[in-house]
């Protein structure tokens, strides 16, 4: 079944229910929670090409390829924005690729083996546009400035496609013309505010140190602006290229980069942003990137395995520290990552539409597609001003408790909430992790202090995507010395020809001592007081004193240990009855 992860935030609870008479699986939140849903469609598809969402009549166009053979028929699967599929067009024995949606939503182009068709959003009625040179990779398909683009790369075969000479072409009053821009490999478009188009160029053996462009499209040609490659002098950092999008309001774009991450840049130069997005989980390669088109959010794909998310959808603005909702998509259910180039966002943002394939097993060599529903509402969380603590008396390294309360308004969560909480003392701040919040909003912060002095606790609720961060509250706890005890144990009576022998034991509370503690030993007797030899602890705790005495009549033996910077110290005393 699929989960959505969503550590230390509220968690998708997911429900199974069958479509009847759709063939489709889906997931959802429970209405009660106002937590993000997921629809999942199992795809009737064997490969992926490409993903359109039409705005206008809600619906979403997802492409089959299907490349092997040239006479492979290729398929569109349309499904409404609730996951129902609307049906599926099979186009002919030409395989397809590219798709685009018209600006009024009226047409969807697409991109096949040797021309450019489109197809109506209401009727589906599929229409030549253009013929173009043969494509056996498959091409991508952009509409920016009022014109189409479209790639056509240059192979006889599939197995030079990664190499192969990739062509820049577009439409222009219904005849196939081509802009003069071409490179090598699987060129990647995507249109953006303000009449500009993105180009990527994945890397290849002909392309080790790929690119990332910006071409003005205002134009009857296209204009090249900013341009980018990354890898240094030593060749180093070059771009893995999987995707790229504009931001919702064009000043920034975002690629998808599997070898360093997602890369926020600045649309005017491609230079780095003056803040970028935290890194990806460990484990977890960057294969998707989109902006909600209210620019709310950004959708974050990944290639992952385990329990390691795959999808990370957050606040579009860098510094918001907004936790992001994370989603761990395993196998037959929902397949096992996010494709290349494989989301998109409805309009207003309410909806993302993400692929993903599987990666071995069953479920090799199939697709799914989710339909994502964030939270439109958040509400406030509160932390409550006043924190305690046990024991009363916090000593260095013993357990200390530090509780609280959380509070929140809205549904109650589906899973329960954390908080985090750190330690601040003479030698900095220390990060002690996330606690869980109980039922009844309680929390308890587990730590051993281990300076003595001040320690301040911060606890902390970050918020999600359906809650505000709180206002963090702190407490300030004495941490004292670990108390150490000596206990001994002495014969009532000895004589000075025997001897007398104590036994003892010695205890330090708190922090281990890293070395065994020496004892030192006095005796007083009628003749006055003296130092005795030392004594050290075994590993067990214990001691033993021996000592012939030096005179008859009462003996006290005072055994001490002075303490250190952690632990108090400790004295007790035996007096014996010293015979001749």
């Amino acid at each position: 079944m699929n989960t959505a992860h969503r550590p230390g935030r509220l968690a998708v609870t997911v429900l199974t229910a069958a479509l009847a008479g759709t063939g489709l699986t889906v997931a959802a939140a429970p209405a009660a929670h106002a937590a993000a849903s997921d629809a999942v469609i199992k795809l009737p598809m064997s490969s992926f090409s490409a993903l359109a969402v039409d705005n206008v009549h809600r619906q979403v166009f997802v492409a089959d390829s299907n490349t092997g053979y040239a006479t492979n028929s290729g398929t569109i699967a349309v499904y409404s924005f609730a996951g129902e599929r609307l049906t599926t067009i099979l186009t002919n024995q030409k395989h397809v690729s590219g798709l685009a949606v018209s600006d009024d939503g009226s047409k969807v182009y697409v991109g096949m083996r040797d021309r450019i068709d489109a197809i109506d959003t209401t009727t589906y009625q599929q229409t030549p546009v253009a013929n173009t040179y043969t494509d056996t990779c498959g091409r991508d398909v952009a509409l920016s400035g009022g014109q189409l683009y479209f790639t056509t790369p240059y192979a006889q075969y599939a197995g030079e496609c990664a190499t192969s000479s990739t062509y820049v072409d577009a439409v222009v009053n219904g005849v196939h013309q081509r802009t003069g821009w071409n490179d090598y490999g699987d060129l990647q478009l995507e249109s953006g505010p303000g009449n500009r188009m993105l180009m990527g160029q994945p890397r290849n053996a002909s392309a080790p140190n790929p690119f990332v462009t910006v071409f003005d499209t205002s134009g009857d040609s296209l204009v090249r602006n900013a341009a980018r490659r990354f890898a240094d002098s030593e060749g180093k950092g070059a771009l893995d290229f999987k995707d790229m999008a504009f931001s919702a309001d064009g000043t920034k774009v975002a690629v998808a980069d599997a070898a360093f991450g997602t890369r926020l840049l600045n649309a005017g130069d491609l230079s780095d942003a003056p803040a970028g997005y935290r890194a990806l989980p460990s484990g977890a390669a960057a294969s998707a990137v989109a902006f909600s088109g209210d620019g709310k959010y950004i959708a974050r794909g990944a290639s992952a395995t385990g329990s390691t998310p795959d999808l990370l959808v957050q606040p579009a603005d860098p510094a918001d520290s907004t936790p992001p909702l994370e989603f761990v998509f395993e196998g037959s259910l929902d397949g096992d990552r996010v494709v290349p180039r494989g989301m998109e966002w409805s309009a207003d943002g309410s909806r993302l539409f993400a692929v993903t394939a599987g990666r071995a097993g069953t479920a090799a060599g199939q697709y799914w597609l989710h339909i994502v529903q964030p939270p439109a509402v958040q509400y406030d969380v509160r932390l409550g001003g006043t924190l305690t603590h046990s024991p009363a008396q916090a000593v260095a390294g013993e357990p200390l408790s530090v509780r609280g309360r959380l509070e929140y308004d809205g549904p109650a969560p589906a899973e329960p909430m954390k908080v985090t909480a750190t330690r601040t003392d003479a030698n900095g701040t220390h990060d002690l992790g996330t606690f869980t919040v109980k039922e009844d909003g309680s929390y308890t912060v587990l730590d051993e202090p281990g300076l003595v002095g001040d320690a301040t606790y911060t606890v902390s609720y970050l918020g999600d995507l359906t809650h505000r961060p709180a206002t963090d509250v702190t407490h300030t706890v004495s941490v004292g010395k670990a108390p150490a005890s000596i206990a001994l144990t002495a014969p009532a009576e000895a004589s000075m020809s025997t001897g007398v022998e104590i036994t003892g034991t010695f205890t330090a509370q708190g922090k281990a001592l890293p070395d065994r503690a020496v004892l030192k030993v006095e005796r007083t007797d009628r003749l006055g007081t003296g130092t005795l030899s030392s004594v050290t602890v075994a590993a067990d705790g214990t001691f033993t004193v021996n000592d012939i005495p030096r005179t008859r009549r009462e003996t006290t033996y005072r055994v001490s240990w002075q303490g250190d910077d952690l632990h108090e110290g400790a004295t007790a005393s035996a007096t014996v009855y010293v015979t001749r």
